[in-house]
């Protein structure tokens, strides 16, 4: 954290890597400005500040009305509940790494009883004839957008249509796990509420993408909203004060929503520079997911050991004060490595040559620590 917080260039963004002065610091200049509202009164059980981001959010996705929620787990638990109840079926069609099953703790199985069934098991958002095709009933479709665990993956905009359409077809509600919603404008060429009017419910992250601290909202009809205001009070969601979360998320949708597009556009031109780099430093097996990123987030994936990637990327921090890469990780064979790129303001100074240079430094370590390591 230290070497990454000293680099004077950083080409990946990572979310919580400021010292808490840093962030108290960027939270004061934010209340500072009159149009945040710092002179008014701190929120007491989600009003004042906490209502007017619910309001600014429901506008944003065009949605009846939003509620502002803790954690997004909490939220897409209490969306799968409420609409289980509204449909009288407890089953909900999701891809097998989305979110909901690869980092809630199977929430909505064991805390609400729901059940699942898998459209498909590739790593892609599931088709439109997969989804007309499941072979028993599903009360909702629940889609994560984008795929984050298959590489931060969307449809194009006329399977994800196609898709919303077959799920009716079956009955069913469409739920959104939206965290990253906010960055797919560009690949979709949609504004939000367009893109929200396909579903029945929306939950959106502040701190994905935003740069907010902490929070989430679930946007919908406002019947529905109700409820699930009721049912964030049983599940300890009612906090007495989130006003720091809340200025940090408004201060967020307005500086770096308007950005997003500019990332996208960015990544694809570091996602292309990291390709060649690897090829030309000839790397035996790399790969670059997507080629051509959906987002501003996208995988890269080397034949090394994490261990030693992780050594090579603070090595480079501390002895050129410039932050390539961040954490890895090996979901698959031993020495096989994984790390998530984001693309965000930091970023944008870099050329594809300052990209080449960084990886060909990079590598230099990493060679040097696997001839140590034998």
């Amino acid at each position: 954290m230290a070497a990454w917080h000293g680099s004077e260039r950083t080409l990946a963004h990572g979310p919580a890597e400021g010292r808490i002065a840093d962030w108290l610091a960027a939270l004061a200049l934010t209340a500072d400005d009159p149009s945040y509202g710092g002179d008014g009164w701190v929120d007491v059980y989600g009003d004042g500040v906490v209502e007017e981001l619910e309001r600014r959010v429901a506008a944003l996705l065009g949605m009846e009305a939003a509620a502002f929620f803790p954690t997004g787990t909490m939220a897409q638990q209490i969306a799968l509940r409420c609409w289980a109840g509204r449909t009288g079926v407890p089953v909900v069609a999701v891809h097998p790494l989305a979110h909901l099953e690869v980092h809630e703790r199977d929430a909505y199985l064991t805390v609400s009883g729901l059940r699942a069934v898998r459209p498909t098991s590739e790593p892609r958002p599931p088709t439109a004839e997969e989804v007309r095709d499941l072979d028993e009933p599903f009360g909702t479709l629940a889609l994560e957008l984008p795929l984050r665990d298959a590489g931060f993956v969307l449809p194009s905009w006329e399977e994800l249509v196609a898709v919303v359409e077959a799920a009716r077809e079956r009955d069913a509600v469409v739920h959104f796990d939206g965290a990253r919603l906010w960055e797919c404008t560009a690949h979709f060429g949609r504004e939000l509420p367009e893109i929200a009017a396909l579903a029945d419910s929306v939950y959106v992250s502040f701190y994905k993408s935003l740069d907010g601290i902490s929070g989430a909202a679930l946007a919908g009809p406002e019947s529905l909203v109700a409820e699930a205001r009721a049912w964030r009070h049983r599940y300890g969601g009612q906090l007495f004060q989130q006003w720091p979360a809340a200025l940090a998320a408004l201060a967020g949708l307005d500086r770096e929503l308007p950005r997003l597009p500019s990332y996208v556009v960015h990544a694809r031109v570091v996602a292309e520079a990291l390709r060649k780099a690897f090829t030309a430093a000839g790397v035996g097996w790399s790969r670059v997911h997507p080629e051509v990123p959906h987002t501003h987030q996208f995988q890269v994936w080397l034949p090394y050991p994490a261990a030693v990637l992780d050594e090579a990327g603070v090595r480079l921090a501390e002895e050129t004060r410039t932050t390539l890469f961040r954490r890895w990780q090996e979901p698959g064979p031993p020495g096989l490595a994984m790390t998530e790129v984001t693309v965000a303001s930091p970023a944008l100074e870099w050329t594809a040559e300052d990209v080449t240079a960084a990886v060909d430094a990079f590598l230099a370590r990493v060679r040097e620590l696997m001839r140590r390591d034998g």
